[in-house]
């Protein structure tokens, strides 16, 4: 099976996992991206995942705005589609929030933490396929998590009886990202990610060194104050990236 096969039938597998757990307050309402978004979650694992990778980037989940909408991790409309080349027809979750629609492609709402991430990676990669060459981006949990009022839930935030089975699932899958891109260092976005990498690593057969950078939510005072800067300087300082 070569890696873009691997990748496809790891998301499969997880989608189909996730779909079964039950929602409970307070998060009530629940997003599966990769089944309503599948086709554009695919064309990116396609279009980006198909080779082994130097460096593997992750995420705690999708947001309402980016992965919510197109399927891609940080998925902010326009990277996704100018830069990276990806558009796809996008349905809608089973049962959608009335404060958190899916229109796909057509949002016209901008996901901040996607517009950061994905502008510092194309200010150093103009070519999309020049940073995919080398670096992918994934998301731990696929899952979106609101509760009655609309308000985002993290998986770290979950009740520990819905968390305990999702983790396992998240971090099987992790797990099978990881021997697929065989990457050199894993690099969470945000504490909570590179915890779980931490312990993905200890979990793989692959030997991986293991950082992380400033997470770009606009909920972040630090990443208010230059987000673009300090993730460039950790990079830099790990010597994954050169300085410019």
């Amino acid at each position: 099976m070569d890696i873009t096969a691997e990748l496809i039938h790891a998301a499969e597998g997880l989608s189909r996992k996730v779909q079964a757990l039950k929602p409970l307050p307070p998060a009530s309402w629940v997003y599966n991206p990769l089944s309503y978004a599948w086709e554009a979650h695919r064309m990116y694992l396609r279009a980006c995942g198909s080779t082994e990778k130097r460096i593997l980037f992750l995420g705690m989940n999708p947001g309402p705005w980016g992965m919510a909408q197109t399927g891609v991790p940080f998925g902010e409309v326009r990277a996704v589609r100018s830069w990276m080349g990806i558009e796809a027809p996008v349905g809608r979750p089973e049962h959608e929030h009335p404060k958190r629609p899916v229109s796909g492609f057509d949002c016209p709402r901008s996901e901040v933490s996607g517009r950061r991430l994905w502008g510092l990676m194309e200010k150093r990669y103009p070519q999309a396929g020049d940073f995919f060459r080398e670096h992918f981006v994934a998301n731990y949990c696929p899952l979106l998590f609101f509760d009655d009022s609309g308000k985002n839930i993290t998986p770290d935030k979950l009740p520990a009886s819905m968390s305990a089975d999702l983790d396992g699932m998240c971090m099987e899958h992790l797990v099978n990202v990881i021997e697929a891109l065989r990457p050199d260092w894993l690099i969470g976005i945000g504490v909570y990610a590179a915890e779980k990498l931490e312990t993905a690593s200890r979990k793989s057969l692959r030997t991986c060194r293991v950082g992380k950078i400033l997470h770009p939510s606009p909920a972040s005072p630090r990443a208010n104050r230059g987000w673009e800067a300090q993730a460039e300087e950790s990079l830099i300082s790990y010597g994954i990236w050169e300085s410019p």
